[in-house]
């Protein structure tokens, strides 16, 4: 038991070691393309399949409440999965349409879809990313080494947060991981721009 929960804290910590040579640029860009979204008076629309929709519900608390600094609600929309509307879609065969129908409905030109896409082939935030595509919004989308659809749908404008794992455990806390620092980027660049 032991030796299992020592191998799981190497195999975190490597993916962790690979990620930061691979990502801090990104990062970077998200947070600083996520600002210019707020500032401009635009939102942020987050959707997440499965367990990485426990990550599109962090990031837009963190966004409307806070993450460290006490601050003012910043313009953050979840596409909800858990309501009404999923059973009335599933009854009728269409949950892969739940974001897709949400989005259409509030997004507008200016407004970044944050997409939370672990396995590359999630058809409600497969759809979700079309629909952003037809709508004009920028994307953010946080994949993982299983990448290959979600690839195809994003444009050179778009940013791509790719873990570099296909453990989906591994994903998912990564993910969380880059959902906080994002927020503490996004936070300083609005409220403390002389912090380093």
């Amino acid at each position: 038991m032991l030796e299992k929960i020592r191998d799981r804290f190497s195999e975190s910590i490597q993916i962790q070691i690979a990620a930061a040579e691979l990502l801090p640029q990104r990062l970077q860009q998200a947070a600083n393309r996520l600002v210019s979204c707020l500032l401009r008076g635009n939102k942020i629309i987050v959707c997440g399949d499965g367990r990485s929709y426990a990550n599109a519900q962090l990031l837009v608390s963190n966004l409307l409440h806070r993450y460290d600094l006490a601050r003012p609600s910043l313009a953050a929309h979840l596409l909800h999965f858990d309501s009404v509307l999923a059973g009335c879609l599933s009854q009728d065969n269409e949950a892969a349409e739940i974001y897709k129908k949400q989005l259409q409905v509030i997004a507008k030109e200016g407004d970044i879809l944050v997409a939370f896409s672990p396995f590359g082939n999630e058809q409600a935030v497969l759809n979700a990313i079309n629909s952003a595509n037809n709508e004009n919004l920028e994307i953010l989308a946080f994949t993982s080494s299983r990448n290959d659809h979600t690839k195809g749908l994003l444009s050179e404008n778009d940013i791509e947060i790719e873990m570099p794992s296909i453990n989906e455990m591994r994903i998912i806390e990564g993910h969380q991981f880059y959902v906080n620092l994002l927020c503490e980027l996004v936070d300083n660049l609005l409220f403390n721009p002389n912090a380093h």
